[in-house]
């Protein structure tokens, strides 16, 4: 099975030797995570997507792949359209395609620690309005064809310190017993990595770029707490952090431990617990409440010593990123560099940091064409040389053992034309509208993606993504429930109140196809902001990305007097904050580069 060709063929007779007359094969791993091991990267082997995004759908006769707008182009370039269709979403969604293309008496099969209860009932009405079925298999079809499927991760756990979590791992559980006895539940199913990690004060490294251990937990009404987990992962430091109050056991028992809760009021997340958590819950006899993981709000709203720690990693990763762009400055008009090159070459500047433990996921690297596609991969077979007259994108982050960082910047190799000038501009423009609005508390993401939109919408045009993400406190550089997006683009759907503490991503952009692509992002900090004669809390966004914005690209006229302000403004907080920590040629780059515009 050399050819992605060869196991799509192969899946369709292990399918039909099941009884099977399809399959759907979500990017995600049983504990429904965005960035998955190797061990789960099933979508990747079977068509080469790479993407952080996607479902596949295999029928007898045809075969779907769907992705947003962020992978429109990239599909296109990983996976044949001679054995794939491209299906958009949320324009069409995976249940909606299988109801107009199953056949009629169809067995669709399903993994049920890939799916939330939710998907499983959207599909399963899809399918009965043909005849159709939906059916959980008691193992993956995938993984009986994948003969070099990597096992998952044996990495140790590591303890996360109290001084940096802010709050100790026992005051975290006693805040959700708290929880759980406002709702007179006995018990709540953490299964998000993330969550996990957030709650115990621990930290791994399962899941390339975010470090997290592959876990389940169950936390009680008495503060005590069940943690399954592959014994050989915890050393003797982790097992005295747990303490007695935490009983370990092997990750297999999990299901077995959820069947014994019988008559138990057990709280189960419905977007973060895998159907198959509800399923052996409901096998067990528990009552379930299907309400939200108490750790996903806590864990978005940061407290001091979370903020503090993000803000000595942002310092620190903007040493490195004004580096890496007085290199990239001289070193790409010269020739000879490649997006790989660049991609290592600015990985090298955040280890000379001394502090940096991964990247907080895979480095965007694109030049011209390839920059045009928002969540581009670089690979060795893709792999473009920087050469003139291109925009070079890149967007990376770093992961250190104080904070999370991401960001985004473009750098015109030789002199950009016109149009990228202004293309340029009105993302900026949009970026600014963004980091200056004041809102009133309570306010969802989706109401002020617009802010971001605006510029570029009165010229005719937009971009295919979201305009901001969460990120974690050394977790998750993509953290829920904060977002802002609207419904219709990838990232929107239901938007969770903005709340202070709440760190976001601020990255509008603009893409032409086969030309260039423009992003400009920066982390900001949701906090109170006190409005003289305001009858209501509001609130406002300080940045916290301090790299200067490529000055080349800008075109003062397009700016109005504020946004000049603005922009000046931020470039005297780069100089002031990052200069000092540069030896002084570099300071003296910077200094030029955060000169007053207008």
């Amino acid at each position: 099975m050399s050819t992605h060709a060869d196991r799509l063929a192969a899946l369709r007779a292990q399918l039909a030797t099941q009884r099977l007359d399809g399959f759907v094969v979500p990017l995600t791993d049983e504990h429904m995570s965005e960035y998955v091991g190797g061990y789960a990267q099933r979508l990747a082997w079977l068509t080469g997507f790479e993407g952080s995004a996607g479902t596949a759908v295999v029928l007898p006769a045809q075969a779907a792949i769907f992705t947003d707008g962020r992978y429109t182009l990239q599909v296109r370039e990983q996976v044949s359209g001679d054995h794939w269709a491209y299906v958009a979403v949320p324009a069409t969604s995976v249940s909606e395609w299988l109801g107009n293309h199953a056949p009629d008496g169809a067995r669709i099969g399903y993994d049920p620690w890939l799916h939330t209860r939710a998907w499983v009932d959207e599909a399963t009405r899809a399918l009965a309005e043909r005849g159709a079925e939906l059916v959980a298999t008691p193992t993956n079809p995938i993984d009986a064809l994948w003969a070099d499927r990597p096992q998952p991760s044996a990495a140790k756990l590591t303890p996360y310190p109290d001084e940096l979590a802010g709050r100790s791992a026992a005051e975290k559980r006693s805040e959700i017993a708290g929880w759980l006895a406002e709702r007179r539940a006995d018990a709540v199913v953490l299964s998000a990595l993330d969550s996990i990690a957030w709650a115990f004060n621990i930290r791994g490294g399962d899941v390339e770029s975010t470090p997290v251990a592959l876990a389940y937990a169950v936390v009680r009404a008495d503060a005590t707490a069940d943690l399954f987990v592959a014994s050989e992962k915890l050393g003797d430091d982790v097992r005295r952090h747990l303490g007695d109050a935490v009983r370990v056991h092997d990750r297999l028992a999990f299901e077995n431990h959820l069947r014994g809760l019988s008559g138990k009021r057990v709280a189960a997340d419905p977007e973060r617990a895998v159907a198959a958590i509800f399923d052996a819950l409901d096998d067990g006899g528990a009552r379930i409440l299907a309400v939200r993981d108490p750790a996903v709000l806590a864990k978005a709203r940061k407290n001091p010593a979370e903020i503090a720690g993000h803000e000595a990693a942002q310092l620190r990763d903007a040493g490195a990123m004004v580096r890496f762009l007085k290199w990239i400055e001289a070193a790409a008009p010269a020739g000879g560099q490649t997006e790989l090159s660049a991609a290592a070459k600015l990985h090298d500047f955040r280890r000379q940091t001394g502090k940096l433990l991964d990247l907080s996921f895979n480095t965007i690297s694109g030049t011209g064409a390839h920059g045009a596609i928002p969540h581009y991969h670089v690979t060795e077979e893709s792999n473009a040389p920087i050469e003139p007259g291109q925009l070079y994108l890149v967007d990376s982050g770093g992961q250190y053992l104080d904070g999370t960082t991401d960001i985004t910047r473009v750098v015109p190799v030789g002199t950009p034309t016109a149009e990228m000038r202004d293309r340029f501009t009105r993302v900026l423009k949009g970026h600014i509208g963004l980091a200056t609005a004041i809102f009133p508390d309570g306010t969802v993401g989706g109401q002020l993606d617009g802010f971001a939109r605006r510029p570029l919408w009165e010229a005719g045009l937009d971009y295919p993504h979201g305009t901001g993400h969460g990120v974690g406190a050394y977790l998750s550089v993509h953290e829920g429930p904060q977002r802002i997006a609207a419904p219709n683009y990838p990232g929107g759907g239901p938007n969770e109140p903005l709340r202070a503490g709440m760190i976001l991503s601020n990255e509008p952009g603009y893409y032409k196809a086969g030309e260039y692509g423009i992003r400009i992002e920066n982390l900001v900090l949701i906090e109170p902001r006190d409005v003289p004669g305001g009858e209501q809390p509001m609130l406002c966004f300080r940045t916290l990305t301090f790299v200067p914005i490529e000055r080349d690209l800008i075109d003062p006229a397009l700016l109005t007097p504020l946004e000049c302000e603005w922009l000046n403004a931020y470039h005297a907080d780069v100089l002031a904050k990052v200069g000092p920590t540069l030896d002084d040629e570099h300071r003296a780059w910077l200094a030029a580069k955060c000169a007053p515009i207008g």
